[in-house]
């Protein structure tokens, strides 16, 4: 079966273990946590896809906007979940990932259609708050006269970072699974390793297809671009990476990121909003701030 690519299997020398700033104990990551080159144009796709071998199969993902986590499986087991960090070690965030109900404890080793046979395994995503969770989280922030999160991302990295795992599990987490690596994966394909993934009770998405040229990429990217508005959660574009995990392996990594994958991000939503009033607070010491009502 096939293997996690070579140019991914080097250990990163970093120390195995110590403790951050806010409590939580750092961990080396066995396979680095690059970040993907944006593209914002479907020409820079055009010259992406240029560059790939000419039987290529693009999966074309949405790009969900959350916070990275690398969840370990040993002998089945979920034993760490660590936050991308730096790329080469994040914070170990086990006991509030053990909260959300989309993120197995336990793997399937046996008596399984699709038992995995790895004695380590990971499994990278995206832990996002949803748009219902994030918007009864303010409201409850607001009546307690609380400051508001800007956004369900910077709420979730917020709540993936408290001490209380109580706390986190009453705000509502969610992921999505995105990546698997490991030295045996179940199949030499990244979409039908992540369909396996499904199988094993993790959430895949459902909008994922294996597209075949840039006519088809393109469909996709404008598909998505107005429907991605009635999803339950937020997203800010679409990762497209290449299906082959032996092509990958070609392909290799620049210093930054993969030379496999890339991500399209959406242009950032523009709207009017009218100026109703301005109210001027005096401050203790006299200084006068301007406030506006939208």
């Amino acid at each position: 079966k096939p293997s996690t690519p070579s140019h991914q299997r080097q250990a990163i020398n970093a120390k195995p273990l110590t403790r951050s700033p806010k409590g939580f104990k750092q961990v080396a990551h066995k396979y680095p946590m690059l970040s993907l080159s944006n593209s914002y144009s479907r020409e820079e796709i055009a010259d992406w896809i240029s560059k790939l071998p000419e039987d290529v199969e693009i999966v074309c993902e949405l790009k969900y906007d959350g916070l990275s986590i690398s969840l370990w499986y040993e002998d089945g087991v979920l034993t760490k979940a660590l936050t991308r960090g730096d790329g080469v070690k994040g914070d170990n965030v086990i006991e509030n990932i053990r909260t959300i109900a989309s993120i197995p404890q336990h793997l399937p080793i046996a008596n399984s259609q699709s038992p995995i046979t790895n004695t380590f395994l990971e499994l990278r995503g995206e832990v996002l708050l949803p748009w219902a969770a994030f918007e009864r989280l303010n409201k409850e922030r607001e009546e307690q006269e609380e400051t508001l999160f800007a956004n369900p991302r910077n709420a979730a990295a917020g709540t993936l970072k408290l001490q209380n795992p109580a706390t986190v599990a009453a705000r509502g987490l969610d992921a999505y699974l995105y990546y698997m690596l490991g030295d045996n994966l179940p199949t030499d394909n990244h979409y039908e390793n992540l369909q396996r993934a499904r199988e094993w009770g993790f959430k895949v998405s459902d909008t994922m297809r294996v597209l075949h040229n840039l006519d088809e990429i393109k469909a996709f990217i404008d598909y998505w671009d107005v429907e991605r508005r009635n999803l339950p959660v937020a997203t800010d574009g679409i990762v497209l990476k290449v299906a082959s995990i032996e092509q990958q392996e070609e392909l290799g990594y620049t210093a930054k990121s993969p030379r496999w994958a890339i991500a399209y991000k959406f242009q950032a939503e523009k709207a009017l909003t009218k100026l109703v009033s301005v109210d001027f607070q005096v401050g203790r010491t006299g200084a006068v701030t301007p406030v506006a009502n939208l």
